[in-house]
């Protein structure tokens, strides 16, 4: 018998009784922090409004192994489990499961489970906010407890591993860029720096409005990141870098290797016989936070192509700037590949997780209100 098929089967044969959540949990309301009390060097995260800790702090209010709830921002609704001491700021929710009737980690799982009806269900014209009666009025499975454990034990298996993966992703990107930053630091006396305009060109994009949005094949690249629309001519092709010209992004670097419609942004093409692009590119990443600095204007910030016209770049032989592109090359594709590498494999238990979490915590309500 398949693991689906028996899962089915355990819980057709499980009891389950149906309560509301506000009957199993306690929804307390966190309190406010002044941001002057918020560190980079404080000994508790301190959670609010989000995705992930706003800083930290001295202090602490609720202790570990906990779920949130961000209540307001654009991320009210999202679910989090702290596994250490913390400080609950004002738009934050704790929930505390009533442990006689539900485990911690079983609300946890529903929650998550429940997470984007939660975030759809944000209210409020300014800043978005979650009303206590939408989470305390979810409708909750409540099976035996032995049940709840071998649930838990089984999402927790797949959260675990995705955590696992996750702190591997993240050492792996800590020892790319040391040895980004120690295969790019060159000092005058071991190469010649030379300006971009002598051993490239630099070309800048073409004007593009809406109204010129078609259904074509061609990515329209404005910020360096994704396309904002397609068009059915390209004007840039083969291998280059982009950099994004204005806006939030302003001096945000790409590489691309495609056909595309460049239009608020300009392209880098290296000349092949001096410049291998792709190192041409690790180098201006490496260099990217000087980089977005490099930004003007008090409205709209933008950067201009005439100062990357000058902006000097390291000119090793051919055959080192192969050398170095060759080994980050294999780092890239470990820590940033969506098709191969650990971010896939990230992804890949992660919908692994929300398989198994959807069917275990699927039960069929019908026959147990018939019972």
């Amino acid at each position: 018998m398949s693991k689906k098929n028996s899962i089915k089967e355990l819980l057709e044969s499980v009891e389950v009784e149906w309560k509301s959540l506000g009957e199993v949990v306690k929804l307390k309301k966190g309190k406010q922090l002044n941001k002057e009390l918020l560190s980079e060097n404080g000994a508790y995260p301190a959670y609010n409004g989000g995705v992930s800790y706003s800083g930290f702090t001295d202090n602490y209010n609720y202790n570990e192994n906990t779920i949130i709830i961000s209540q307001g921002g654009a991320s009210a609704g999202f679910i989090n489990f702290t596994k250490t001491k913390f400080y609950a700021n004002a738009h934050c929710y704790v929930v505390l499961p009533k442990l006689s009737i539900v485990k911690n980690r079983y609300v946890y799982h529903f929650l998550k489970l429940n997470q984007e009806k939660l975030t759809n269900k944000q209210h409020g014209a300014g800043i978005p906010a979650l009303r206590t009666s939408e989470i305390l009025n979810i409708q909750i499975p409540i099976p035996h407890q032995d049940i709840q454990n071998k649930i838990v034990q089984i999402l927790d298996n797949f959260t675990e591993l995705t955590a696992e993966l996750t702190a591997e992703l993240t050492a792996r990107k800590k020892q790319y860029s040391y040895y980004r930053d120690k295969l790019l630091s060159f000092e005058d006396w071991q190469v010649e720096f030379k300006p971009l305009e002598e051993v490239g060109e630099i070309k800048r994009g073409i004007a593009f409005t809406k109204k010129q949005a078609v259904f074509g094949k061609y990515p329209v690249i404005a910020n360096a990141a994704e396309p904002i629309s397609f068009h059915n001519e390209f004007n840039r092709n083969g291998e280059f870098i982009v950099i994004a010209r204005s806006g939030a992004n302003a001096g945000l670097i790409n590489y691309w290797n495609e056909e595309l419609f460049l239009t608020d942004a300009f392209s880098i093409h290296s000349n092949d016989s001096v410049l291998n692009t792709k190192f041409a590119y690790y180098f201006l990443k490496k260099n990217q936070k000087k980089i977005h600095l490099m930004k003007r204007g008090v409205g709209v910030p933008h950067v201009r192509a005439s100062d990357f016209e000058v902006y000097k770049i390291p000119v090793p032989t051919l055959t080192e700037q192969k050398r170095i592109v060759t080994i980050l090359d294999k780092f890239d594709t470990l820590t940033n590949s969506i098709s191969e590498g650990l971010p896939k494999e990230i992804d890949l238990r992660k919908k692994q997780y929300e398989y198994y979490r959807d069917m275990l915590l699927n039960f069929p309500k019908e026959k147990n209100n018939d019972t």
